[in-house]
C-alpha cells in the first residue's frame, strides 16, 4: 500500500493492471503500443489494431474508456486516409457501444465523427453525408435520444443548405425550431435560427434573413456565446448589410469577425474568407487605397494566398478605372471568384457599374452615335452595348432613346432643374405641418374650456338639488 501511494508511476499502473483481468489487461497494453506507432508509415495497421479494440465485447469501466478513445483516433485515420465508406460504416459499428457511456458523452462523440465525415480529404459527397445523418437520426429517435437528434437535425439542415436544397432546409429548421423552442434551448436556438438568416439569405430573401439574424442574437445575448459561434453571426451580419449596400457598417463587422477567428483558429477557412470580405467591403465603398493596408497589417500577412491575392488584383484594376482589364482579371482567377456566390454577385454589380460610368464619358460630347462607334469605342460587343443601353434608360440613368432602324442612339438635353417648384411645395408642407399643429392645440384648449364649464354647471345642478331638497325637508 505505502508504495502504491508513495512509488512511482510505472509502479501504481503495475498493481493496477495486477487488479484487472487478463483479457482486459491486454487491451490496456495494447493501445500504449498503438501509441508508440507512426500513424504516417503504419497507418493500415493502426487502423486494423484500432478496429479490434473498438470490436471488442469488455464493457467494464477501463474498457469503455479506451474503446471512448480508440473510436476518435480510428475515425481520425480513417479520415486523413480518405477512407469515406468505412468512416460511414464506423459510425454505424458503434451504436451499441453508446449504450454504455452518458448521453453527453455520446453526443460528443457523433459530433466528433460527423466532423470527420465532412472533411474534404475523406471525399464524401454531399448527398452521402445527409444519408448517414438521416439514418444516425432515425437511431437516435428509436434510442429516444433528443439532445442528440436535435443536434443531427441541425447538421442535415446545414447539408441540405450547402447542397442547395433550401426549401428542403427549411422544412427541417421550421420542425426542428418548434421543439427547440419547447425546450428553451437557448444554445442550439442560436445556431439554428443563424442557419436560417443563412438560407433565406441564399433565396434573396433579405426580410426574413434579417428577422432570423435578430432573433438568433437575442437568444444569444440572453446566455453565454462562444467566441467562434460570436464570430459566424458578425460574419451573417456583415454579409446582409452588405447585401444593402452598406459596406462601411459590413467591413466593421467582417473586421470582428476576422479578429475572432485569427485569435481562436490562425490560418482557418473561415479567417481567410472574413478577410476577403473585408477586401471586398473596401473595393466595394470606392477605398481601394486602404486595401493595400489591410494586406500590409500584421495579422493579414500570413493570409496571403489565391483568393487573397483575386481580391488585390481585382482592387488594382478597379482603381485603373479599365473594364477590359477588370474583366480579364475576373477570368483569369475565376476559381477563386465565382467559387463564392456572394463575392460573384458583388463583382457582377461592381462591373455593372463601371460600364454604365464607361458608357456615360463615351456618349458624353454627342446628340447623336451610331450604337456601332460605342461598341467600338468600349470593345464589347455590339448586342451587349445595346442591352445595357436600354437597361440605363428603362432605369431614367441615360435620358435619350435608341433608333432601332438606323441604330443609333439619340441623346436630349437635360432642362435645366427650376429650383422654385420643388421651394414652393416644401413651403406649402411647411405651412400644412404648422396649421396642424396650431389646430390640434386649438382644439386641446378649446376642449379644456368645454370640460370646466360642464363641470360647473354640474355643480350648480348638484348645489340647487341639495338647497331644494333641505327646504322641502324643513318644511315638512
Amino acid at each position: 500500500y505505502q508504495r502504491r501511494v508513495h512509488g512511482t508511476l510505472s509502479e501504481w499502473l503495475f498493481f493496477f493492471a495486477m487488479e484487472v483481468d487478463e483479457p482486459q489487461h491486454a487491451l490496456v497494453e495494447l493501445f500504449d503500443r498503438l501509441q508508440t506507432m507512426d500513424p504516417v508509415k503504419q497507418t493500415d495497421e493502426l487502423i486494423d489494431q484500432y478496429k479490434r479494440i473498438v470490436a471488442s465485447e469488455l464493457t467494464d469501466e477501463l474498457a469503455v474508456k479506451i474503446k471512448d478513445q480508440s473510436i476518435t483516433k480510428l475515425g481520425e485515420l480513417l479520415a486523413n486516409a480518405g477512407k469515406a465508406s468505412e468512416l460511414n460504416q464506423l459510425l454505424r459499428n458503434v451504436r451499441p457501444f453508446f449504450t454504455y457511456i452518458p448521453k453527453a458523452k455520446t453526443a460528443k462523440i457523433v459530433r466528433k465523427l460527423f466532423d470527420l465525415v465532412g472533411q474534404e480529404s475523406v471525399g464524401n459527397s454531399l448527398q452521402q453525408q445527409i444519408d448517414v445523418c438521416e439514418e444516425s437520426i432515425d437511431w437516435s429517435r428509436k434510442e429516444k435520444r433528443t439532445f442528440l437528434r436535435h443536434r443531427l437535425q441541425t447538421r442535415l439542415a446545414d447539408l441540405q443548405f450547402q447542397k442547395q436544397a433550401y426549401q428542403q432546409s427549411l422544412s427541417t429548421l421550421n420542425t426542428l425550431l418548434r421543439e427547440v423552442r419547447r425546450l428553451d434551448d437557448k444554445q442550439l436556438l442560436v445556431d439554428i435560427q443563424l442557419l436560417e438568416s443563412k438560407v433565406y439569405q441564399a433565396l434573396k430573401n433579405l426580410t426574413k434573413a434579417k428577422a432570423a439574424l435578430v432573433a438568433s442574437r437575442t437568444a444569444a445575448n440572453s446566455i453565454y456565446c462562444p467566441p467562434l459561434q460570436q464570430a459566424s453571426l458578425d460574419m451573417q451580419s456583415g454579409i446582409l448589410h452588405a447585401a444593402e449596400k452598406d459596406f462601411k457598417t459590413a467591413f466593421s463587422y467582417f473586421y470582428e469577425a476576422f479578429e475572432t477567428y485569427h485569435q481562436t483558429e490562425p490560418l482557418s477557412l473561415l479567417a481567410r474568407r472574413s478577410l476577403k470580405y473585408m477586401l471586398l467591403s473596401r473595393i466595394m465603398s470606392d477605398k481601394v487605397d486602404e486595401v493595400a493596408q489591410i494586406l500590409s497589417s500584421k495579422s493579414a500577412l500570413r493570409y496571403t494566398g489565391s483568393e487573397v491575392m483575386a481580391m488585390k488584383a481585382v482592387a488594382t484594376v478597379y482603381k485603373a478605372r479599365n473594364l477590359q482589364d477588370f474583366d480579364k482579371v475576373r477570368e483569369e482567377h475565376k476559381a477563386e471568384l465565382e467559387a463564392d456566390p456572394i463575392v460573384e454577385t458583388h463583382l457582377a454589380d461592381l462591373s455593372d457599374s463601371m460600364l454604365e460610368q464607361h458608357l456615360l464619358r463615351v456618349i458624353e460630347p454627342y446628340n447623336q452615335v451610331q450604337l456601332q462607334h460605342i461598341a467600338q469605342k468600349i470593345e464589347l460587343p455590339l448586342n451587349v452595348v445595346e442591352a445595357k443601353l436600354s437597361q440605363m434608360i428603362l432605369d431614367k440613368k441615360l435620358k435619350s432613346t435608341i433608333d432601332q432602324s438606323n441604330s443609333f442612339l439619340i441623346v436630349f438635353d437635360s432642362d435645366p432643374s427650376d429650383e422654385c417648384y420643388p421651394a414652393a411645395l416644401a413651403t406649402i408642407d411647411n405651412m400644412s405641418k404648422v396649421t396642424d399643429a396650431l389646430l390640434e392645440k386649438w382644439h386641446g384648449k378649446y376642449a379644456r374650456l368645454l370640460e370646466e364649464e360642464q363641470r360647473k354647471e354640474h355643480l350648480e345642478k348638484v348645489e340647487k338639488e341639495e338647497k331644494a331638497a333641505k327646504k322641502k325637508k324643513d318644511d315638512r
